[in-house]
């Protein structure tokens, strides 16, 4: 598996009712059609060898031999490939017809695998034709002059393993992929023949997306289509690859041409969120049969998208937003009633993340029916503050309604200078961390005063590459963006902007968002901010990104530049991308000492930096290995 993904395939061929030499040749064009573009496994309909809809001529034994003789075909005609394949057929052992997916590859027959939960309610009536897996008394067939597995209860692969349901099984109360994912299934592959009925498909589809969830799994479904009889019943052709939740890529229905629809499931993140979910309880069961097989390790193009900005919602998802935004206020209003206070305090500086912390203070207001004059905003103006950003800061509190305060910093920062013999014109760390920790203690004695809570307007970013004055603005009594890193910082405030806040304050916070982001601690020049945050630490799209895959998913750093190269493509070279990687592992490491005593705050999505929640690390972890990895990557 290249990077750790599998490439992966649900195929919709066109059927004849009952032709076993047309299906055949249909099914496989597609399985060599798969092959060419480099998947590793493919996946067919129920019963699709034969059709799924050729009724009582499922008892007559020409029809069964001909479904065994043309699979032998296609396992005979596909040999040379290096793909895994899973057709349906109906198969004769004994007394009795068996609705089973047969699985095949290199020329060689894996196992079959019969239906266990037959319909035979509203248009079904399988228990006619088929017995359930429940009626077998073995485990293994000899078929083809060889005995192989012959049970539900199989799972295929090593590395990554897959294992099979067909189409009811998914329907039942507890279908079996739950324990096929228990037993180490990482995908599972759905032969299925679910006809249309109005509103059947939102439903189907959301059964797949769940139960990939609920597995932790990639789950590959694949529908009768084009070519089923329409006697009674139409077929639409469904096919839906997902992941752990997530639609990766769907067949349009209702189409008359076969359709392949591929995606690569991330087997790497699927292993991750399993050893972090403690209630995925992984179990092998004695019942179980094992076959190894291997997919050969392939360069090809990635069949799923790779998003920049994996911690912003879609624009039109305003649902999300508005829960994220809720999540913040929620907690602020909580803390200010357990605590008794009904005042806050925040320094607002003209840029995104005050305004956004803002919002939240103000908000939090209106919900629980306090005056907005109980929000006391201070600017602090120092060296580098610009006219835009301190105007802008003023005319965003005054158009909000809060209580307003200005406070120079300067006179101040010149006495510290003095005090500790610092010359002013050294623009060092000492320069401006003073003006930081000034500004801090200022909010903390005007809290004092009011008695009022700070509010801190840190985000997740810069918490996780460290980019904060410890004692200064790390300190808050409650951080209301700590669990929001700084893309969807921006998103949040432009959202906020749109639906929830006044057109004269709104105008404000749209050129906000356009202004650059900078501490300001360094003169300005020529009254323009002189300090671009992202020309020192890097762009934080990228380290969002970064962030998003070491934390959530575990990734080493050849997989997320992998995955960088491709994301943001024509938007930054391979260099740049590994420059600025090591520049995170590096401040990530190094700056865990701040994260470890960060003030409370809400964790809003699956990440967070809270020494008490989701992350925690040593202050004094070394960082080498991941940059020893890093070293042969260009």
């Amino acid at each position: 598996m290249k990077h750790g993904f599998i490439k992966v395939a649900a195929a919709i061929p066109e059927v004849k009712v009952a032709d076993c030499e047309f299906n055949a040749e249909k099914i496989e064009k597609m399985i060599k059609q798969a092959a060419v573009q480099g998947v590793e496994a493919v996946c067919f309909p129920e019963l699709s060898l034969t059709s799924y809809s050729c009724g009582d001529l499922f008892f007559q034994e020409l029809l069964l031999g001909a479904a065994k003789k043309y699979l032998l075909r296609l396992i005979a005609n596909t040999a040379h490939l290096d793909i895994v394949a899973i057709v349906g057929l109906p198969l004769r052992y004994g007394d009795k017809i068996f609705n089973v997916a047969a699985i095949f590859s290199r020329g060689d027959i894996l196992g079959f695998v019969p239906k266990t939960y037959l319909p035979n309610y509203g248009e079904y009536y399988e228990k006619r034709w088929f017995a359930s897996s429940k009626d077998l008394c073995v485990n293994e067939i000899e078929i083809f002059g060889c005995r192989c597995p012959f049970t539900p209860n199989l799972v295929v692969g090593s590395g990554a393993k897959f294992a099979v349901e067909i189409c009811e099984d998914l329907w039942t109360p507890v279908p079996p992929s739950c324990f096929h994912s228990l037993a180490g299934a990482h995908l599972i592959f759905n032969l299925s023949a679910s006809n249309e009925l109005v509103g059947k498909h939102k439903y189907r589809k959301s059964l797949v997306e769940q139960q990939s969830a609920r597995c932790i799994a990639g789950y590959v479904y694949a529908g009768a289509g084009f070519g089923e009889s329409s006697t009674d019943l139409v077929f639409s052709g469904n096919a839906l690859i997902c992941e752990n939740g997530v639609l990766l890529s769907e067949a349009e229905r209702f189409s008359f041409d076969g359709q392949l629809v591929i995606a690569d499931i991330d087997i790497d993140r699927l292993t991750s969120q399993r050893r972090k979910n403690t209630s995925f309880d992984c179990q092998v069961g004695n019942n179980y049969s094992f076959i190894n097989t291997y997919f050969k390790e392939k360069e090809t193009p990635l069949h799923r998208y790779i998003n920049p900005q994996p911690f912003v919602p879609a624009h039109e998802d305003c649902e999300t937003l508005n829960e994220i935004f809720s999540i913040q206020t929620g907690g602020l209003a909580k803390r200010l009633t357990h605590t008794g206070i009904n005042r806050t305090v925040i320094g607002v500086s003209g840029g995104l993340d005050s305004a956004l912390a803002l919002l939240v203070c103000i908000k939090t207001c209106d919900k629980l029916k306090l005056p907005r004059q109980n929000v006391i905003g201070v600017t602090m103006p120092g060296f580098g503050t610009t006219g835009r950003t301190l105007k802008n800061a003023e005319t965003l509190m005054q158009e909000l309604g809060i209580t307003v305060r200005n406070i120079s910093i300067v006179e101040a920062c010149e006495r510290h200078f003095k005090d500790i013999g610092h010359d002013p014109e050294t623009h060092d760390i000492t320069y401006e961390n003073t003006q930081a920790r000034e500004r801090t203690q200022i909010l903390m004695d005007i809290a004092n005063q009011c008695g009022g809570l700070v509010v801190g307007t840190g985000d997740m970013s810069e918490l996780a590459l460290g980019w904060a004055t410890y004692g200064g603005d790390h300190i808050s009594m409650y951080g209301v963006n700590s669990g929001v890193p700084k893309t969807l910082v921006k998103r949040l405030v432009e959202h906020v902007a749109e639906t929830q806040i006044e057109q004269s304050a709104a105008k404000i916070l749209k050129d906000i968002i356009d202004t650059p982001v900078s501490p300001e601690l360094l003169p300005a020049k020529d009254g323009k901010i002189s300090q671009a945050t992202e020309t020192i630490v890097g762009p934080y799209e990228l380290h969002d990104f970064f962030l998003f895959y070491i934390l959530r998913d575990a990734f080493s750093p050849s997989k997320i530049y992998y995955l960088s190269k491709i994301a943001f493509k024509g938007i930054y070279d391979d260099q740049t991308i590994l420059h600025w990687m090591r520049i995170f592992y590096r401040r990530f490491f190094a700056q865990q000492f701040k994260r470890s005593c960060m003030p409370d705050g809400p964790k809003v999505g699956a990440i967070n930096l809270s020494p008490r929640g989701d992350w925690r690390m040593p202050s004094d972890a070394s960082c080498n290995l991941w940059l020893k990895e890093m070293e042969n990557l260009l």
